[in-house]
């Protein structure tokens, strides 16, 4: 219901540098068994990301920008140049698309869902960094216990929206039918 985007954020985030090396990124990655990584800039601020995606241009595309076509897109034409980029403010998406701590789980979805992408740098409206959070982490809001959805209801429905007293409504949650006995089809 009101659950906001602090409440579900990872706030421990590695980062790069915008100098980054392409095999430090990618080693990290590796390492750290992660898919992207935020890019600030010296004050702190994310500038861009570095993603799977990003780096495998390099693979897609070996030849570099020397190697399109003379009628190629603007998309293809940048993927090129990305690829042929050594360091992460040249391997980067930019901008980064950001959310603020303060907007709701419903808001950080929608954003994920129009811009294609799988996480999302937290940034204090100053600008510093102050976590991420990905799909994986708004999704986690479904699996809390009945007891705590059912307090929430008490507390956002119907004290703060309805402006009835909690005490003389039961609320019951039960979860839905959650078997996997279910018959597959053979495809």
């Amino acid at each position: 219901m009101g659950r906001r985007v602090r409440d579900v954020m990872t706030p421990q985030v590695l980062t790069v540098d915008e100098q980054a090396p392409f095999k430090e990124i990618v080693a990290l990655m590796d390492e750290c068994r992660i898919s992207a990584l935020p890019v600030l800039d010296e004050k702190g601020r994310v500038v861009g990301i570095v993603s799977e995606a990003d780096l495998l241009l390099k693979e897609e595309f070996p030849e570099g920008p020397a190697g399109g076509r003379l009628l190629q897109g603007r998309r293809q034409r940048e993927e090129r140049a990305k690829a042929a980029g050594d360091t992460a403010v040249e391997l980067m998406t930019a901008p980064a698309v950001t959310i603020g701590p303060d907007a709701t789980v419903t808001e950080a979805a929608r954003l994920l869902h129009r811009h294609g992408i799988k996480r999302l740098p937290v940034v204090d409206p100053a600008g510093p960094l102050l976590g991420i959070v990905s799909r994986a982490d708004l999704l986690k809001v479904f699996l809390r216990a009945d007891a705590e959805i059912a307090q929430e209801i008490r507390q956002q429905v119907l004290l703060r929206a309805m402006w009835v007293n909690p005490d003389t409504i039961v609320v019951d949650v039960s979860p839905a039918d959650q078997s996997c006995s279910r018959v597959r089809r053979r495809i």
